[in-house]
């Protein structure tokens, strides 16, 4: 609900205008745009890495006296647990990050109780990106470097496009949690305020 205010200062007018927020206090236009940028950016990550896919023919040698088969190799997202986790993760916050987008704007009565509960929410989803992130980001690590101990090789050298899409899944799901960040952040100054 937006409130138009005037002031006058020295004789000239300024109008400006508020937004109720859920919280009993004003939004600003800022928290809009976080929740915005927090869906899209949750939607984007968890849209890319569920299409990524790639096939390649791989060279497999079973003995030596043998020569090599070729033979085709899929990489897909639903192969990784972790990777699995992460588009869970990214399309509940995105379908969370809609839903508090519409409580927010449409509670013009300012509910408290509301307010405090998508503030724990908000919270609750920078611990949900976050490890997603922390874990996909492991494999994808792994499949970057490989691991000599375990004799686990490099597969991004044959997966390039598959673990450049990741790679940018990632990115994208660490920034909307940066955004859910910055609104728990925003909830705690304005409750520092308020007391």
């Amino acid at each position: 609900m937006e409130v138009e205010s005037k002031t006058s200062f020295g004789g000239m007018e300024s109008k400006s205008k508020e937004v109720k927020v859920v919280t009993g206090g004003k939004l600003r236009p800022f928290d809009l745009v976080l929740r915005v940028v927090a869906l899209a950016l949750t939607l984007v990550a968890a849209v890319l890495l569920g299409v990524d896919k790639q096939t390649k023919v791989v060279a497999l040698q079973l003995l030596p006296t043998l020569p090599p088969m070729d033979v085709p190799v899929t990489a897909k997202w639903r192969y990784l647990s972790a990777f699995v986790y992460f588009v869970v993760s990214n399309a509940i916050a995105c379908s969370y990050a809609a839903l508090s987008l519409l409580l927010s704007v449409g509670n013009s009565k300012g509910n408290k109780g509301l307010g405090l509960a998508i503030t724990v929410m908000d919270l609750v989803m920078v611990a949900l990106l976050f490890s997603s992130n922390g874990a996909a980001g492991a494999i994808g690590l792994m499949g970057y470097e490989g691991n000599s101990r375990v004799r686990w090789g490099k597969v991004c050298n044959v997966f390039g496009k598959f673990c450049n899409q990741v790679a940018v899944a990632l990115g994208l799901s660490f920034f909307g949690g940066l955004a859910f960040f910055l609104l728990v952040v925003m909830a705690a100054f304005a409750l520092n305020k308020r007391h």
